[in-house]
């Protein structure tokens, strides 16, 4: 492999206070919570706007991403990863601490589930020019130090007609009370200092790194808290939480 080039995609603050996490990534009570809590609106988005693109398994037992070859950029533990390769996809986990990794290897030896787990930045991978059916950055483009570019990267590892699909923070003054300050501060649904709200990202610039990085977007929804029913949900409100797709036409 060619020598590394400096990454963009690296934030050494962010690595060293996810690393510290080890195992308790995967508690349901943990320091990652929040992240269980929105888990399953995460997976069913991407199972059905994946097996939407790419229609049904040949097979007809197959499970519903059977032969697809995703990336998961900032996989942590796998929290994201594992499940996707449960629902039939080869699954390609990349995070750049070799702590999360380890953690992310002995949870998958633990369940038997089948992921190719990698410690290295994009521009590491990327350096190996692979491609992907659909390459994903959830909950991670407001952890880079330089968003547009490494957004164009992760495109550049998209295929013909594969998908790049984002989750990330808007920068409202309502996702600076909510995310950060009740999150945070008050209710503790993760660790304080987890976000800086200067680095989250707005639908339209993450909209315009995603064209420069040659691809359309296809969709777009918000995601929500709704206390009565004590879980996550879409919604066309974007104003916090909200997940984007584009396509490699």
């Amino acid at each position: 492999m060619a020598a590394s080039h400096p990454s963009v995609s690296v934030d050494p603050a962010d690595v060293a206070r996810f690393e510290a996490l080890g195992d308790e990534w995967w508690d349901p009570a943990g320091p990652m919570s929040a992240l269980h809590q929105i888990n399953p609106l995460r997976i069913a988005w991407l199972r059905d706007l994946i097996a939407g693109r790419f229609g049904a398994p040949r097979q007809a037992d197959d499970p519903p991403l059977a032969g697809r070859s995703v990336l998961d950029i900032g996989c942590g533990a796998g929290l994201l990863a594992e499940p996707l390769a449960r629902l039939g996809a080869e699954v390609t986990g990349l995070d750049p601490s070799p702590g999360n990794i380890a953690a992310a290897k002995r949870h998958a030896q633990a369940t038997g589930a089948r992921v190719a787990y990698r410690a290295a930045t994009l521009e590491e991978l990327a350096q190996d020019s692979p491609l992907f059916d659909v390459v994903l950055a959830m909950e991670v483009v407001e952890h880079v130090r330089d968003m547009p570019r490494f957004v164009r990267t992760a495109c550049g590892l998209v295929r013909p007609g594969g998908l790049f699909a984002a989750s990330t923070l808007n920068r409202t003054f309502r996702s600076f009370a909510l995310a950060v300050v009740a999150a945070e501060r008050i209710l503790r649904w993760i660790p304080p200092g987890t976000h800086r709200w200067e680095q989250f990202v707005t639908p339209e610039e993450l909209g315009a790194a995603i064209r420069s990085g040659g691809l359309r977007e296809i969709a777009r929804t918000g995601i929500i808290y709704d206390p009565l029913r004590g879980d996550w949900r879409a919604s066309r409100d974007t104003g916090v939480n909200y997940m984007i797709a584009a396509k490699r036409f």
